[in-house]
């Protein structure tokens, strides 16, 4: 009788086991459920929806909804909490810091990727392979807004007809960025431009407009170069084109910027978005090229992976 008892509880047990053993494979094999929010960069954004493809795959019951508004925007929305993660083609400003701050938002930020801004013309303008960085600021800057309208005004063997321009919209991260750089303060230009976060309307805007002019990052002429014409750039030292090795040595100056993911410990505090970050660190460093920026080194990327681990444990 006792012999028959034991013999019982012990088939119980190992059918309990098996049981939770299938229900774990189950829910492995299914993924984890829940949701991540990501906006920001239109710039970072192929990267991202890269990996949240991928992520997809190994997750289907994750929903990753990736948009773009800008750097400006989505670190406003990620400042209230409305996102878990913000794409940003810049540093976060100190009053994008104090906004978190006063929300109590606690965040990581991580370098995924390294990108160059192309300056761009169309393939039908014959005239302009190369400009200084001199002549860049002297069309974009804002004492140029009416003044400063054809291509004679900037280098006097270029024809005498008015340039259309064509730019980053003003919560781009790529705007902060090239205005800073190129006229010395950043969000500082003239206005009589054509702007747009979205840099397909940008490139479609040079591409079908022989004296245009414009910029946007360099993954988005990777993707149009038989509509578009690079134009190298001169800082002093000789026009350089933009390229994957002028970009990553940052010979390409100073038209050469890291690209961020900032995280908020609230979101990664669930598994979703712990898991998603942490997968798109791992997959990164092949994803940045397929989608054409340039990554970083493999003991940047493991820098990284460590300091997101850091994060999460770090009171």
């Amino acid at each position: 009788m006792i012999f028959k008892i034991i013999k019982v509880l012990t088939l119980g047990s190992i059918l309990l086991l098996w049981s939770c053993g299938s229900k774990k494979n189950v829910e492995n094999a299914a993924g984890i459920e829940g949701q991540v929010k990501i906006d920001g960069s239109s710039t970072v954004y192929p990267i991202t929806e890269a990996v949240a493809e991928e992520f997809g795959m190994e997750h289907p019951k994750t929903k990753v909804i990736a948009t773009f508004s800008g750097t400006s925007r989505g670190l406003e929305k990620f400042s209230r909490g409305e996102i878990d993660i913000s794409d940003a083609s810049r540093p976060i400003k100190e009053d994008e810091i104090k906004a978190c701050e006063t929300s109590n938002i606690k965040y990581v930020e991580l370098k995924v990727g390294i990108d160059g801004l192309a300056v761009v013309v169309s393939k039908e303008n014959t005239w302009l392979d190369n400009i200084t960085v001199q002549e860049l600021k002297k069309i974009w800057e804002p004492v140029a807004e009416k003044k400063i309208k054809k291509w004679s005004q900037i280098r006097s063997t270029w024809p005498d007809v008015e340039f259309h321009l064509f730019g980053a919209g003003l919560s781009s991260g790529t705007y902060d960025y090239f205005t800073e750089v190129i006229v010395g303060k950043s969000r500082s230009s003239r206005t009589d431009y054509t702007a747009s976060e979205n840099d397909n309307i940008l490139e479609q805007g040079v591409a079908g407009d022989k004296n245009s002019l414009g910029f946007f990052g360099l993954a988005y002429y990777a993707k149009n170069k038989h509509r578009l014409k690079l134009v190298a750039i001169d800082n002093g030292k000789g026009p350089v084109i933009p390229t994957q090795e002028t970009v990553a040595t940052n010979a390409y100056s100073p038209l050469s910027r890291p690209l961020f993911i900032y995280v908020s410990r609230a979101a990664a505090k669930r598994k979703e978005v712990d898991a998603f970050v942490n997968f798109y660190l791992e997959k990164v460093p092949t994803l940045v090229k397929d989608v054409g920026y340039i990554p970083l080194t493999e003991k940047e990327y493991a820098e990284e992976t460590q300091r997101f681990k850091d994060f999460l444990i770090d009171k």
